[in-house]
């Protein structure tokens, strides 16, 4: 039974919709999904509903935190952990695999398991693998539960590099030279794996970009002018990656376009551009999250590139079957020609990161932006749809 036909019951129809909240993860992303939930918690308007945050441990274990999101920051260049915010350094949280069920248990060792209440729609603020890519929303669709942001399929190939160019390729997007190194290329034979990366500089030129396939927050990604750094670079990628993706540099503006679901489908926001920062080779890691350097929005763009790049914003979208939202990445070549990077189908979501920014200039403000979603989320099944 799908849970849209699902009876409510008397204290269902009583009560605030119930969000829970999840964050953290086990992906190198960890800290970034805590700096993201700490600023939805405080979005989430509590006298529409109820709200129950739910952190994830670095080792997996789905851990009680307490509703602060103050301590959900970063500090002295530090990420902050669920660890430090959970309620027990034992206790675990329980979601129901019983469509039919949606309470939510959380036991501590040596306690009788606690009922926290049924949970009406998961806002999952996780980032990169266990979480964004597929994994958790299979969980919620076995368990009945709604949530936030795109399904099964869309979530695997938006956290996937090379399946998503594949998708997008096959969609007629223009995507940038790459190649894809396996694991057991680099294990069974490095030297073969080196000199296909070195006969793709060959034919593309230096420098390349060594990153994670399925990484994200540019975290493990190398900026390499010549052979002589490629190992190291490779080894930096597979620390958050076996499988790594070979990106050649493409000369020009980087553009970013937001894409929300409305009810008569898919609409992008004013695009933001992102301007080179000085301090750091490309827009990575510690600029985006640590030195917070940001966007111009919106992008000085001429009224006809910017409606290209919205148009192909909403084809990327449908082309992953995305749901909710995404942000799209593009490069503004130097001859005049929009090439996609990527898309995050659950983007950073701090009143300052990209996607809230284009929206706010879009019309649409940070906290009606989070209760959009969510009210989407609960006007949406589980199951094939």
């Amino acid at each position: 039974m799908s849970s849209e036909n699902l009876p409510q019951s008397p204290e269902q129809q009583r009560r605030k919709p119930r969000v829970a909240v999840v964050f953290g993860g086990r992906s190198s992303e960890h800290g970034v999904s805590i700096v993201t939930a700490g600023a939805i918690l405080r979005a989430i308007d509590r006298t529409k509903y109820d709200v129950l945050p739910i952190g994830i441990t670095t080792d997996g274990r789905w851990a009680l935190t307490a509703d602060e999101p103050e301590r959900m920051a970063v500090t002295d260049r530090r990420m902050p952990t669920i660890e430090e915010i959970a309620e027990s350094s034992d206790g675990a949280v329980v979601l129901p695999v019983d469509p039919g069920n949606r309470e939510v248990v959380y036991s501590e060792q040596g306690s009788v398991p606690k009922a926290l209440g049924e949970v009406d729609v998961v806002f999952p603020m996780l980032h990169g693998p266990y979480g964004e890519d597929g994994t958790l929303q299979g969980l919620l669709e076995l368990s009945g539960i709604p949530y936030v942001g795109a399904g099964v399929l869309a979530s695997a190939v938006g956290q996937d590099k090379e399946y998503m160019k594949r998708v997008f390729i096959s969609y007629g997007l223009k995507v940038g030279p790459y190649e894809v190194i396996r694991p057991r290329e680099w294990k069974l034979d490095p030297a073969a794996a080196r000199k296909k990366i070195v006969d793709f500089a060959g034919e593309h030129g230096w420098p390349l970009f060594i990153k994670p396939a399925r990484g994200g927050s540019s975290m493990g990604i190398t900026k390499v002018d010549s052979l002589e750094g490629l190992d190291d670079a490779v080894e930096e990628a597979q620390r958050h990656d076996p499988k790594i993706l070979v990106e050649s540099l493409l000369r020009g503006r980087e553009i970013e376009c937001g894409v929300l679901e409305f009810e008569d489908g898919p609409r992008a926001s004013v695009p933001a551009e992102i301007p080179p920062v000085t301090a750091h080779d490309f827009y990575d890691f510690e600029a985006k999250y640590i030195d917070s350097a940001t966007g111009i929005v919106p992008a000085p763009l001429t009224p006809e590139q910017t409606a290209e790049v919205q148009r192909l914003a909403v084809e990327a979208f449908d082309a992953v079957s995305c749901e909710g939202l995404v942000r799209a990445d593009f490069f503004l070549t130097e001859d005049g020609e929009f090439v996609i990077n990527e898309i995050n189908t659950m983007p950073g979501f701090t009143p300052i990161s990209m996607y809230p920014r284009m929206w706010q200039e879009s019309g649409i403000g940070y906290q009606e932006l989070v209760d959009r979603l969510i009210q989407a989320a609960l006007n949406r099944s589980t199951g094939l749809r």
